[in-house]
């Protein structure tokens, strides 16, 4: 998935295979991508920590990376959870936002570090994720996520975590895929194979974020720029719909 004028973001699909685990897997989207495959990454928790790297590799336990070194990948892995990238004008910064990490602000946090360097993010990206229809949630989460409650479609309480995170990207030009991992078919989620409100495993992650900093936003590109054939899929085949959202 390729949102529609971010040359520098790219989101997995399914079809991509396990990109965290298998060479292989990795080796072809970076390929397509024509990036190395090389990644920064690391060591998630569903916590708020954030490190700036300058080579590839695991930074260990985190959950958002950034840098303004050209030509090193960033990665943050997801089934559920959701993957947000944050680009500014010589920077690139991807997080991992579970229920957690949103209620815990890596994001913003992310977004601050950023700012607090001299690269103040401009647009953000969010790829698919578990949606309010899908992600049951206690009176406890509820509580934390007050900004960001809404109903299953089964009828109890959910956290809505996409408008949680719109919320933390306040100020930035936003595009969000708005697609459930549970609920679209062809997607992997670890919640599929669980009734309502659980968490069952079903093979490997998708909706994986790449962050591309040799490549930031481009404000003259748009959605037909975009190859039929890209690293998270296929734009021209995407029946799913998706928005970009300008906040102010």
């Amino acid at each position: 998935i390729r949102p529609p004028g971010f040359i520098g973001v790219a989101f997995s699909e399914r079809s991509d295979g396990d990109i965290r685990n298998d060479v292989a897997a990795r080796g072809a989207l970076a390929a397509q991508l024509g990036v190395s495959e090389d990644w920064a990454e690391l060591s998630q928790v569903h916590g708020r920590r954030v490190v700036r790297v300058t080579a590839p590799g695991n930074s260990g336990e985190a959950d958002g990376l950034w840098t303004t070194e050209p030509g090193i990948p960033l990665a943050v892995f997801t089934a559920d959870c959701y993957g947000v990238a944050l680009v500014a004008d010589d920077a690139v910064g991807v997080a991992h936002a579970g229920w957690r990490g949103t209620a815990s602000g890596v994001v913003p946090r992310l977004r601050q570090e950023m700012t607090a360097c001299g690269h103040p993010p401009s647009h953000a990206a969010v790829g698919p994720g578990i949606g309010s229809c899908c992600s049951q949630a206690g009176p406890e989460l509820a509580e934390v996520l007050s900004e960001g409650v809404d109903n299953t479609s089964w009828g109890t309480t959910s956290a809505d975590l996409p408008a949680g995170l719109m919320g933390q990207l306040e100020g930035a030009e936003t595009w969000m895929a708005e697609r459930c991992t549970r609920d679209e078919q062809g997607r992997l989620s670890h919640a599929a194979d669980g009734a309502p409100g659980e968490h069952g495993k079903a093979g490997g992650d998708a909706g994986d974020a790449l962050g591309l900093p040799q490549h930031h936003h481009d404000e003259e590109r748009d959605a037909d720029d975009v190859p039929a054939e890209t690293a998270g899929g296929t734009g021209a085949h995407s029946t799913s719909p998706t928005r970009s959202i300008r906040r102010t």
